[in-house]
């Protein structure tokens, strides 16, 4: 009885009162928006944009980045092809020889893929920007991104920022961002995000530091060292990066590694489990951690929900028959309409978590340093 209250309890936490203590804790104690870049003393701004197998992607992209709304003198865009097998080089090179381009434009290419993590420190030491701007090919970006990113990023105490991706589409997996971009929206209001958002964000050329070779989540790593570094990660909503949200099945495999980078990043950077180490250590344990512990917890919640119905009590069983049903209107989707499909995608989501937990140990077994995918 008491694993049932206490995986009952801790479920009910994580995806609902910390969300609800965030947005209480955001309204009580707000941090302050900080300042903004005065719009005469712009700082140059390097767009480092890496790429794998990505020519469908690239011509929007780079539309949407040449048509930001900031001086084109004071923004470069710095292509990386990593062993693409696709014609992205040729693409990026004929938009790199473009009349508006005008130089604006670097591309270089590795014929052997290497990953995202040696990409990102080839661009950022070819940047000459004293901002650098990470995006992903796939995400088109809005036209005011530059500018907001840069104001918001004008305050000394603030080490990253980071835009808002919006997600089109009825995949479950876009209601799930939408719930997640709210509880990201509500720390960056109190204390700092657990992170960024790849699509869009922003730090200061100064402060990167080179990224491990098989890194997965340096949309986490790069801000969570700014943290631990004293300095404030920040939410911008108005700068967005705009996707479409995948099916469950694409949506599970990136979750897969998504989450396989979380059991990575802890192991790398263990300082971000420690209270005294961490200033944002309550949003990091209740926003992460216990994410990767919520199915272990539902696994538990059912085997003692079986244990405890199968000996009477109402209130077991009922507890029981909530669960299956709950688990049936999963394994039936959206053909069962919306609420289906969002339990299905919660379903979705803790899988991945074992299966990213497997992926990350079988990894570590091979001594690899990073995922063998």
């Amino acid at each position: 009885m008491w694993l049932v209250v206490g995986t009952l309890a801790t479920l009910g936490y994580t995806y609902f009162g910390y969300p609800a203590l965030i947005a209480l804790c955001a309204r009580l104690w707000p941090a302050g928006a900080g300042g903004a870049a005065p719009s005469d003393d712009l700082p140059v701004v390097s767009v480092l944009l890496p790429v794998f197998d990505g020519a469908a992607a690239l011509p929007p992209k780079i539309d949407s980045l040449l048509a930001l709304d900031y001086p084109a003198a004071r923004l470069e865009i710095l292509i990386y092809c990593d062993g693409c097998r696709d014609d992205s080089e040729a693409v990026a090179r004929v938009a790199a020889g473009r009349a508006e381009a005008a130089g604006r434009i670097r591309v270089f290419a590795e014929p052997v893929r290497r990953g995202k993590a040696v990409a990102l420190n080839r661009l950022a030491g070819e940047a000459r920007g004293e901002r650098l701007l990470f995006t992903d090919v796939r995400q088109p970006l809005s036209p005011n991104s530059a500018r907001a990113l840069v104001g918001a990023i004008s305050d000394a105490r603030t080490g990253c920022v980071t835009g808002r991706l919006v997600l089109t589409g009825g995949a479950g997996s876009g209601a799930y961002w939408r719930y997640e971009d709210w509880i990201r929206r509500q720390e960056s209001r109190f204390r700092g995000v657990v992170g960024m958002t790849g699509a869009i964000a922003m730090m200061r050329r100064v402060d990167f530091v080179p990224l491990p070779e098989g890194l997965i989540l340096d949309d986490v790593w790069i801000p969570m060292r700014r943290v631990l570094a004293g300095q404030r990660v920040r939410s911008v909503p108005e700068a967005v990066a705009y996707d479409a949200a995948f099916d469950d099945g694409r949506e599970f495999r990136r979750k897969v590694r998504t989450l396989a980078g979380n059991y990575q990043l802890f192991a790398s950077l263990p300082a971000l489990l420690l209270p005294f180490r961490n200033p944002i250590w309550l949003e990091t344990f209740s926003h992460k951690v216990l994410r990767l512990g919520a199915p272990w917890l539902v696994i538990a919640l059912l085997v003692a929900s079986v244990a405890r119905a199968a000996g009477g009590g109402t209130m077991m069983r009922l507890l029981l028959a909530g669960q299956l049903a709950f688990y049936l209107a999963a394994a039936l989707g959206a053909r069962a309409g919306r609420l289906a499909s969002l339990a299905r995608t919660f379903v979705v989501l803790n899988a991945a978590a074992l299966v990213g937990l497997a992926r990350f140990l079988r990894g570590r077994r091979r001594g690899r340093g990073r995922i063998d995918w």
